[in-house]
């Protein structure tokens, strides 16, 4: 099939997904809504149980998945390329870890100066980064240059100490706080207000687009550091530039919906081998594939087992992301390897 037909087939297909599960997400409740009933909901002349679940409720949990989504995403073909690894994702440098211990401390030290609305996203995303910052500062340490490999170990290793302390907060807290450290942990599109849009999408949507403008250098840096020197690019800086920037999307993506795994894993990888290797394209397919397969996921989440209520997004991502990359990973051995 012609090159310009395959990426336009796919990007068809993702926005026809998009669509669909969103209409799928607007529409649910406990007797699912029509068409009409969804469009005068969101016009305010439905009935006032309509414009509840449908602005109030659904809404809300659809716009932020499909910013969240998109900003993992992203976020993942960035870091497969800064490391050269296609199992790279946003968490590997501990920036979930690191998230996650911001939100156990903001719940078991129940902080009364922070209102309680902002504290544990606030905790979230301040950990997240310096979480970040700390295994660079290792990374860098003893020396001027930082390679990938240091900051891929650096990164396993406090995500660990992190994990574990995280571990520690849990087994010492309240059972509701338990429940509460635990369900964050798994993530969820439930509970997030309009407000918070404020914060969580400029963030994503400046962000990405600062990524994206860095496909070219991004494309140099995968033939390797010193490739990409001989082709003009200034490795160190744009590493650390990508990294930053990279970490600031995750941030503003699990601070409100917690950790939610796969999406920056499996998303970009099946698109570059689709596609090949070329992150002028990768990153902004990825940028509509993350946003349809997480509201995807939600809605799944929802009807999949309603005796149980609504499973914890991550548990349906990780249910869905985890089968289908085995299967990449043992039917495309060669083209996993790069």
């Amino acid at each position: 099939m012609n090159r310009k037909v395959t990426i336009l087939a796919i990007i068809a297909v993702l926005a026809v997904l998009l669509f669909v599960f969103i209409l799928l997400n607007l529409s649910y409740a406990s007797r699912p809504l029509t068409i009409g009933e969804v469009w005068d909901a969101l016009t305010g002349e439905g009935t006032w149980a309509n414009n509840i679940i449908v602005r109030n409720v659904n809404a809300p949990m659809v716009v932020i998945g499909i910013f969240v989504g998109a900003g993992l995403a992203v976020t993942g073909g960035v870091m497969q390329a800064v490391f050269r690894n296609p199992l790279a994702s946003p968490y590997i440098l501990g920036l979930s870890s690191g998230a996650s211990l911001g939100a156990a401390l903001s719940i078991v030290l129940s902080i009364s100066f922070i209102p309680a609305a902002i504290c544990q996203p606030l905790f979230a995303f301040v950990f997240c980064l310096l979480t970040m910052v700390l295994v660079y500062g290792i990374s860098r340490s003893g020396g001027s240059s930082v390679r990938t490999e240091t900051l891929v170990l650096a990164g396993v290793a406090i995500s660990s100490l992190i994990s574990a302390i995280v571990s520690l907060l849990t087994y010492i807290a309240p059972s509701d706080e338990m429940q509460d450290i635990v369900y964050w942990s798994m993530g969820s599109l439930s509970n997030v207000e309009w407000e918070e849009m404020a914060f969580v999408i400029p963030v994503v949507i400046v962000g990405c687009l600062i990524m994206m403008t860095q496909a070219r250098n991004l494309n140099a840096m995968m033939l390797g550091d010193a490739h990409a020197m001989d082709l003009g690019v200034d490795v160190r800086r744009v590493r650390l530039y990508l990294l930053v920037v990279s970490s600031l999307v995750v941030a503003a993506c699990v601070a409100f919906v917690g950790t939610i795994g796969f999406i920056g894993l499996v998303i970009p990888h099946i698109f570059r081998l689709i596609l090949g290797p070329d992150n002028r394209l990768i990153l902004p397919i990825s940028f509509l594939g993350g946003s349809a397969f997480i509201i995807m996921c939600n809605y799944v989440g929802h009807v999949v087992a309603p005796s149980y209520g609504v499973l914890p997004i991550g548990v349906v991502t990780a249910i869905i992301g985890a089968p289908f990359f085995i299967y990449l990973l043992m039917s495309r051995k060669k083209e996993v390897g790069w």
